[in-house]
């Protein structure tokens, strides 16, 4: 789990909340099953799944001992291109 004590670290001036999130996550992937606690409870593992099915989740999906994951770069991107 990231340690939400690192965010203060990051200067708001060049960052915004999707940067943070990279920023504070501790590996170059998130899995699918981490998606939840990647985005503070706003996106469901299912949900990936459901849009990962339907060819709109986020590119760059690679599956590892059965477990599904994205490169936090591309799952970053994807946010922000779905966020208003």
């Amino acid at each position: 789990m990231p340690d939400p004590s690192t965010i203060s670290t990051i200067s708001p001036a060049s960052t915004d909340v999707f940067d943070e999130m990279a920023a504070v996550w501790p590996s170059a992937i998130v899995a699918r099953h981490m998606v939840r606690e990647f985005t503070g409870g706003l996106i469901a593992p299912k949900t990936m799944a459901n849009l990962d099915s339907l060819g709109q989740g986020p590119e760059g999906r690679f599956i590892a001992n059965s477990a599904t994951a994205y490169p936090v770069k591309n799952f970053v991107a994807w946010l922000r291109s779905r966020s208003k």
